[in-house]
């Protein structure tokens, strides 16, 4: 299974149906902010995060995706994925969330980073884009901390929370990329 040991309290992993449980208490606790930005928060379950969990096992098996949690002092405290991988074009976007307590303190950029190594130097993907809510400027420092360059704008790209919202749209080519 992957496994990309960041540093020596940071790991992103595969997520397993053994952290499903962790991952649903994770996404409850945050539900409130999470919420704002991501539409399958509303109605969480545990047979959702589970169902999560399965269908990422199997688009990992399809080898057309990866989807992570990120592993703090080996507890998860979010997610990074690989959505689709479209390898007739070799590109992906990168989807993440963490836990709001731990916001600030770099783990989603290094996360992030790693992603984006594996993507250009394993997978030999050309192009990683990172798309974000417009008002989200938390997620949108992510793209802009590591070079990303703003494409544009995508007007009521999203419905999420009863309201649709605007993303910004990031894009990062492999010749661009000197890490």
């Amino acid at each position: 299974m992957f496994k990309h040991i960041i540093d020596d309290n940071l790991d992103i992993r595969i997520l397993e149906l053994r952290h499903a449980e962790q991952l649903f208490d994770l996404v409850s606790c945050n539900q409130d902010y999470l919420a704002e930005w991501l539409p399958w928060v509303q109605g969480n379950t545990i047979d959702h995060t589970k169902g999560f969990i399965e269908a990422a096992l199997q688009k990992l098996a399809n080898n057309d995706g990866i989807d992570c949690g990120i592993f703090y002092h080996d507890r998860i405290v979010g997610c990074i994925s690989l959505h689709r991988l479209d390898w007739l074009n070799k590109k992906t976007s990168i989807g993440y969330w963490l836990d709001g307590s731990l916001q600030g303190q770099g783990i989603m950029t290094k996360a992030c980073k790693a992603m984006i190594n594996y993507s250009f130097k394993d997978l030999q993907l050309n192009r990683i884009e990172i798309r974000a809510g417009v008002n989200n400027l938390k997620s949108r420092a992510i793209p802009e901390r590591l070079g990303f360059e703003k494409e544009g704008m995508m007007r009521m790209a999203e419905w999420v929370n009863n309201r649709y919202i605007n993303h910004v749209v990031y894009g990062l080519l492999k010749e661009d990329w000197d890490n």
